[in-house]
């Protein structure tokens, strides 16, 4: 169940929303003030924001500047194309004029959880570092967009270096995904895991993005 807070200080307008998102099984937070609102943030996880601009306490604005990465649409009587501009700009994810249809309401929403969906998706099934790209569906590496070739392992040494974002990742560790692989998983393996691994990344690039941490393992640098 999808959890929407609503931040709206007109109490009929703020019901009427609020019964149009239960019949169709939203979970409900609500908020009459900006203050109350950003207190409610700190605490339950929120899946969307319905945003008046218009609020006592922390106005509409501010809000939109404070929070990242909750889709915000703003429902609100300024009508005039600068302000839809202005606060799509600021980071406001759509904007519906009062009065507003319930039917166009609905689909804005589902339109912004499916959005936001595919994103957490991506995020999970990507890592970025500079200019690598890597997708653990696909088991496909880009450097600047351009596509590399890896064996099974150097991906997963790759990867396993990557998902630590620049800390050090213990030979020991890098050994447990050779062996997943191969038979020979000792040191002298790894050093040409590695060392294949760079080669490949300097076809692309002269960026060194792989460091060695002398007597202990590697990370992303």
């Amino acid at each position: 169940m999808k959890t929407i807070l609503i931040i709206e200080d007109d109490v009929d307008i703020h019901n009427m929303i609020k019964e149009i998102l239960k019949k169709e099984e939203y979970k409900i937070l609500d908020s009459y003030s900006g203050t109350e609102g950003l207190m409610i943030l700190e605490k339950e996880n929120v899946d969307l924001i319905l945003l008046d601009l218009m609020l006592p306490g922390v106005n509409g604005e501010e809000i939109i500047k404070k929070v990242k990465n909750i889709p915000i649409i703003v429902i609100s009587a300024k009508v005039s194309n600068e302000d839809k501009v202005s606060n799509l700009l600021l980071g406001a994810n759509d904007y519906i004029t009062k009065p507003f249809e319930k039917d166009e309401l609905l689909a804005r929403i589902k339109v912004q959880l499916r959005i936001n969906e595919n994103k957490e998706m991506y995020d999970k099934n990507k890592i970025e570092y500079k200019d690598i790209l890597l997708d653990k569906d696909t088991r496909e590496v880009f450097i600047k967009k351009q596509k590399i070739i890896l064996t099974k392992t150097e991906f997963a040494i790759l990867k396993q270096l990557l998902l630590h974002n620049g800390k050090v990742v213990t030979k020991s560790n890098l050994l447990d995904l050779i062996n997943e692989d191969t038979e020979d998983g000792d040191e002298n393996s790894l050093k040409v895991h590695i060392s294949n691994l760079r080669k490949k990344i300097r076809k692309v690039t002269s960026v060194e993005y792989i460091e060695s941490v002398w007597g202990i393992g590697f990370k992303m640098c």
